[in-house]
């Protein structure tokens, strides 16, 4: 991001020096379907633009995935503009080599309003760091992990294409979750995929086989909210390019197959003061005389006193998952971007489908992870709903700022823990009664105007001009998914009907 020009000129001088025997660089920026878009450029081109930027064409805004233009033209970038160009600017912090392409420098770009050089309101990196940046006002920093789950197959873009894009050949056969076997099968891109990663800077915490047909799941090492976000992002970029090598196509769908549980991209998070490093969602190491963390009684939910584990809650945290329930409906957009993310948040798959949080419970939305399953500086809570096809800055700011949301807001939990019984709360005579929790939207539309909802918690914290975008955008995924003619459909209709 932007830093103060004495710095940078510093930085540029270092760099000069680290890229001297280099005469290429590339970049690339994140777009809304966390698409990496960039380019190679001459290395003196790149130094040339380090402090001013360089222009880049808004069109990454102004397009879905596929590179077709939104219908309804959206204010970023459409004909009326003449698809401007917008200010690119590298994260000079992100400074990586690329090793399986010849160590060529990489950087991440960051994208700006030409006339304002304020951030623009729908890049990615740029909505993630305004949540940061609110975090660090107030002394604390975010920690984040991301757990990716991906299928695998024997193929490539063109033999893929060739079969309309059906019946692709699985890597592995059968269901082997932790197997010691599968991998060995194909061992040169399982390993590669764990020591090329660290040589790149994405750290992998743990990689393994999941239940399911060539399938692996991969945790990234905790680290802050931007670096895990840029890890994250990267992983999937890093994985496609290094399958490719070896004939080997992996998919980061939330929903491949219509039989077989879904991929999921579940995120752990916690807050931590940046100068002591506590834990603050640790209630055994929080400050417990700061009036601002622990609140009287009053903001205490009346499960606590049942309710195992919630005692190594701090009261900040209890606000921020109180927070991220009460917006989780108005960032389902976010969690769930793509049609097929929905084919996936179904009952009986262990994805969660309501408005719901347990300790240790993996079928709900939320998931408190506390003393005695770890150490209390390892409290966190960890989000279930996202699939693996998340846009990871996206889905990180998103939580971030519910959950900031609830802290400020000092909210209460909107609904009691899931247990092996019931979801209790206690009614004003003091009684449990059952509750049922709130279903999160089936579809993408649901989602899509559940955020564009006037007065939707989505408008409040990221406010109107990324709403109203990204809102568009998905509702735009949605009505392609109307008018397609599924081969499903051919098979039912097409001789019977």
């Amino acid at each position: 991001m932007l830093q103060a020009p004495s710095a940078l000129k510093s930085r540029i001088e270092e760099l000069k020096e680290e890229l001297k025997d280099d005469h290429r660089v590339k970049v690339a920026g994140v777009d809304l379907d966390g698409i990496l878009r960039g380019k190679v450029m001459a290395k003196s081109k790149f130094l040339s633009i380090l402090e001013s930027g360089f222009g880049f064409c808004s069109v990454i805004f102004g397009w879905d995935m596929h590179d077709k233009t939104y219908p309804t033209e959206l204010s970023v970038s459409n004909a009326a503009n003449g698809y401007r160009d917008i200010i690119a600017i590298p994260d000079l912090s992100t400074f990586r080599r690329i090793p399986w392409e010849g160590n060529i420098p990489f950087f991440l770009l960051s994208f700006f309003e030409p006339a304002t050089r304020e951030p623009l309101a729908v890049c990615p990196r740029g909505v993630l760091k305004k949540v940061t940046d609110e975090l660090a006002s107030l002394g604390w920093e975010a920690m984040c992990g991301a757990e990716f789950e991906f299928f695998n197959f024997k193929e490539s873009p063109d033999s893929l294409a060739a079969k309309g894009h059906t019946n692709p050949e699985a890597l592995t056969p059968g269901m082997f979750g932790y197997s010691l076997l599968r991998p060995t099968l194909n061992k040169e891109y399982f390993y590669d995929v764990f020591d090329e990663c660290k040589a790149f800077g994405v750290n992998i915490e743990s990689f393994h086989t999941e239940t399911g047909p060539g399938v692996f799941e991969a945790a990234l090492a905790y680290d802050n909210a931007t670096n895990m976000a840029d890890m994250a992002n990267l992983f999937k970029l890093s994985v496609k390019q290094l399958g490719m090598k070896q004939g080997i196509m992996p998919t980061f769908m939330a929903k491949p197959y219509g039989d077989q549980p879904g991929c999921s991209g579940h995120l752990h998070f916690s807050l931590r003061d940046i100068a002591t490093k506590t834990n603050l969602f640790a209630s055994s190491l929080a400050n417990k005389d700061d009036p601002q963390q622990f609140d009287s009684n009053a903001a205490r939910a009346s499960w606590e006193d049942s309710t195992d584990g919630v005692e190594h809650m701090s009261q900040i945290m209890k606000w921020f998952t109180a927070g991220l329930l009460t917006g989780l409906p108005s960032i389902m957009a976010i969690l769930a971007p793509n049609i097929n993310s929905y084919k996936r948040l179904v009952e009986n798959y262990w994805a969660p489908v309501t408005v719901s949080w347990g300790i240790e419970s993996r079928v709900s939305a939320i998931r408190i992870i506390g003393p005695p399953q770890c150490d209390p500086k390892g409290t966190r809570l960890e989000m279930r709903v996202g699939g693996a096809d998340i846009n990871p800055h996206l889905a990180i700011a998103a939580c971030l700022a519910m959950g900031l949301y609830g802290i400020k807001n000092k909210l209460s939990m909107p609904v009691g823990p899931t247990t092996a019984d019931a979801e209790v709360e206690q009614n004003n005579a003091g009684g449990k009664v059952q509750v049922k929790a709130e279903r999160l939207p089936k579809s993408l539309k649901d989602s899509a105007n559940a955020m564009l909802a006037k007065g939707s918690m989505a408008r409040e914290v990221f406010g109107d001009d990324f709403v109203d975008h990204y809102g568009a955008t998905r509702l735009n995924e949605y009505r392609i998914w109307e008018t397609a003619v599924t081969t499903w459909e051919t098979q039912r209709y097409f001789e019977l009907v």
